[in-house]
């Protein structure tokens, strides 16, 4: 549940955020009639992540139980955990110029004169979103019961619209750089769950023979089938008899991918001062959206 709820908390957020900069941008330029266009590639975006996703998931459901099922769970699990990562890092570099980058692709699709361009630019940005969201959520799905991916899933939805809500509607401040920050590192710890995952099912399809004897068993103590033993599974990639690749995968990648985040984000602290302190070189980005009462800091 907790997984399912950062995900699309993180996700949903990022949407909006796109969306709103869209729309913001049009409304301040005097291009309304253009907002069917977005909202067009909005919904198109929405039904082909969800008609996409349910169609994997009911098709490899057919194979429940045999060979092919595991090893389309594994496949998940690992593009899911590089989806993870690099989705993470790249929010990380990119959050503070997005707003500029989205205003000059509406531009470029305005010169254009073309009302698809829009769509497209919509579609694009939400897909990307949307595409990322399924694939995490088929990991999910595969690791959790289905009733707490759900209830985690719409829980993090609605968080998601009411902080857009408040940023663009109401003008709160929020700190997006610290907002991707915090959520990128819980992220990174549910992808390490992911690999832990995926190093069990590698060792029982013969792919990885290598440190497979059992650690412990504690399933007479925290089941995997409880509550609390399914919730810390998903998340936190707890296994009950774990062999010993396990956790070697486990924390050497959280070792290496949290140690290069971390740094990522001091050398992002230590150069804001200077591009305050030089705007003619480093040009600070316009707020992301919502006019003149929305104001989102990026760093």
């Amino acid at each position: 549940m907790i997984a399912a709820f950062v995900i699309f908390l993180r996700e949903g957020v990022e949407a909006s955020m796109i969306v709103a900069i869209l729309l913001a941008y049009l409304n301040r330029t005097g291009q309304r009639r253009h907002f069917r266009d977005v909202f067009a590639g909005v919904g198109a975006a929405l039904a082909l992540a969800l008609g996409g996703g349910l169609a994997a998931y009911f098709t490899i459901h057919n194979y429940a139980g045999s060979r092919v099922q595991t090893i389309f769970e594994t496949i998940t699990f690992l593009l899911a955990a590089a989806v993870l990562t690099y989705m993470t890092f790249w929010m990380r570099a990119h959050a503070p110029r997005m707003s500029g980058e989205l205003r000059g692709r509406v531009d470029a699709a305005l010169d254009r004169k073309t009302r698809t361009g829009l769509s497209l630019l919509a579609f694009q940005a939400v897909g990307r979103e949307g595409l990322e969201t399924v694939v995490f959520t088929l990991a999910l799905a595969f690791s959790a019961t289905g009733r707490n991916v759900l209830v985690g899933g719409a829980a993090g939805l609605v968080v998601a619209l009411a902080v857009a809500v408040f940023i663009y509607r109401l003008g709160h401040k929020l700190n997006l750089g610290r907002f991707f920050a915090v959520v990128g590192a819980l992220l990174m710890v549910f992808a390490a769950g992911l690999l832990s995952d995926a190093v069990q099912n590698m060792q029982q399809l013969g792919w990885f023979p290598f440190l497979t004897h059992a650690l412990w068993n504690t399933g007479h103590v925290l089941s995997e089938d409880s509550a609390l033993g399914d919730l810390l599974h998903s998340f936190f990639g707890y296994a009950e008899h774990p062999t010993v690749g396990q956790p070697v995968v486990y924390t050497a990648y959280l070792a290496v991918v949290l140690f290069a985040y971390f740094r990522l984000s001091r050398r992002a602290r230590r150069s804001a001062p200077a591009a305050r302190a030089h705007p003619a070189a480093a040009a600070r980005p316009a707020p992301a959206a919502g006019g003149e009462r929305a104001r989102v800091s990026s760093v």
